[in-house]
């Protein structure tokens, strides 16, 4: 995650420490364990066929309504909320994805314009469970961030030759053909926004200004692209339901509450509808109608993760912790894998206030680490675990943690150096305390840099 930790570094100090609520205009990245999971169904294929190791490519979405996708700084891909919600079919979404595989198959040069806002203005976007506010840099404050989000204003124009993107398209084109897939997708997606050539630079969709489309272009795509498509096999139905699942999710969230009725009336009783309304229910504090529609959609598909996660979330929002527990317990038994679903429980746990549930949610936040390391909010929660135990010095080393993974080295400093003396030094955890304090001393830094270093997961009594 190189990329992100340093842009993460540019606007460390322009950290919000106070709740905003999402909005379709706010930029930033989002997690959302459900989307996550999907974006990897459909991808990880596309990149074993260019020869990649799936779990070495990072995918992170970016909250912007604009159409757009782009790699950088090796093996990361970006996708724009906006382009999700404008594919209109599977293979659109996985064209434009194995596209831009196509581009790190290629080993094309990349040159980065990054526009990074300015303090005032960033906006640090976590979606997790899908907690609509954001919180950074405030230990003290009531937290509801969810998951890591190294954060970043705006990261824009990627300056592609026209050569490397005709030859993206077509290495694009062999892992649609290796993986049995329509190419259709692809061709449509850029058919669509033909238009675009004809508009001013500044009207054009960010994609289509980073990612110039040509007639000979579309043509040579267009004539391969038949021969891919007359072998492939159609998108399974659970491709499509996904991606209605994960539109729904969107719009629920992030879009305005008049679009949700727009697009999912009540006359609508498909499980994507239900699960768009039982979201904006939730933003609209209509907690009752909320949980009704999402015991609906848990009657239909009880093993389904996802709704007992946001089922968890409509609970622990409405300060009903303890019931919020069964839920989330259940979306872990479900998605065992998903560190953002152990979070949700631990918090959970925290939040009941019970000896025995504070230790539980401390096993639990080690076992997401163990999956995420730098998961910011897991280790701010599993401070909050500590201290209540009366481990003050691992509670303050968790701390150190969060700061360095958000990118606060004087704070991550700080707390590290208070953690330091409270803890033995020879033990595991204290030696932890003396790294932090090294690479984030402000005498030694070198532009922050966080590399070639292991996390440990905090275990000692």
């Amino acid at each position: 995650m190189g990329v992100m930790r340093k842009v993460l570094h540019a606007i460390a100090a322009g950290a919000l420490a106070m709740a905003l609520p999402l909005s379709a205009s706010a930029q930033g990245l989002i997690r959302d364990a459900e989307i996550e999971q999907i974006l990897r169904d459909y991808s990880n294929p596309l990149f074993a066929a260019a020869g990649l190791k799936p779990d070495d490519v990072n995918i992170y979405i970016i909250q912007d309504d604009s159409l757009n996708a782009f790699v950088a700084a090796g093996q990361n891909v970006f996708l724009h909320t906006g382009l999700i919600m404008e594919a209109k079919t599977p293979e659109e979404l996985k064209g434009v994805i194995a596209h831009e595989t196509g581009h790190i198959a290629g080993g094309h040069s990349v040159t980065r314009e990054a526009a990074v806002g300015a303090a005032s203005g960033t906006s640090l976007v976590t979606m997790g469970l899908g907690v609509l506010a954001l919180f950074a840099g405030a230990p003290d404050a009531a937290l509801a961030l969810f998951g890591s989000a190294p954060q970043f204003g705006l990261m824009t124009i990627f300056k592609f030759t026209r050569a490397e993107e005709s030859s993206a398209d077509q290495y694009g084109l062999d892992f649609m053909e290796k993986t049995g897939q329509s190419a259709d997708g692809l061709v449509s997606f850029m058919e669509h926004f033909r238009y675009e050539e004809l508009m001013s630079e500044s009207r054009r969709d960010p994609y289509f200004r980073s990612h110039p489309i040509s007639s000979d272009r579309i043509a040579a795509l267009t004539r391969r692209a038949r021969d891919v498509s007359a072998k492939a096999q159609p998108q399974t139905p659970e491709a499509i339901q996904q991606l209605a699942m994960m539109k729904a999710k969107l719009v629920g969230f992030i879009g305005p509450a008049g679009r949700v009725m727009s697009r999912y009336p009540d006359t609508d009783q498909s499980i994507p509808a239900k699960y768009a309304r039982a979201i904006a229910a939730y933003r609209a504090v209509d907690i009752k109608k909320a949980l009704t529609l999402i015991d609906e959609l848990i009657t239909v598909q009880p093993e389904n993760a996802y709704f007992y996660e946001l089922k968890g979330q409509i609970l622990f929002e409405s300060g009903r912790s303890l019931e919020s527990v069964g839920p989330h317990r259940r979306s872990v038994e479900l998605a065992p894998k998903q560190a953002l679903l152990k979070v949700n429980l631990a918090r959970s746990l925290i939040g009941t206030k019970d000896d025995a549930a504070v230790l539980e949610a401390e096993g639990m936040l080690q076992d997401a680490l163990q999956l995420e390391p730098d998961n910011a909010f897991a280790w701010n929660q599993l401070a909050v675990a500590y201290a209540k135990q009366g481990r003050i010095g691992d509670a303050d080393l968790a701390t150190a943690e969060e700061a360095y993974q958000l990118g606060d080295m004087s704070r991550a400093y700080n707390f590290a150096r208070r953690a330091k003396d409270k803890l033995t030094l020879q033990t595991p955890n204290g030696q932890r305390a003396d790294d932090i304090m090294a690479l984030s001393d402000p005498r030694n830094r070198r532009g922050g840099a966080r590399r070639g270093f292991g996390m440990a997961i905090h275990t000692e009594h």
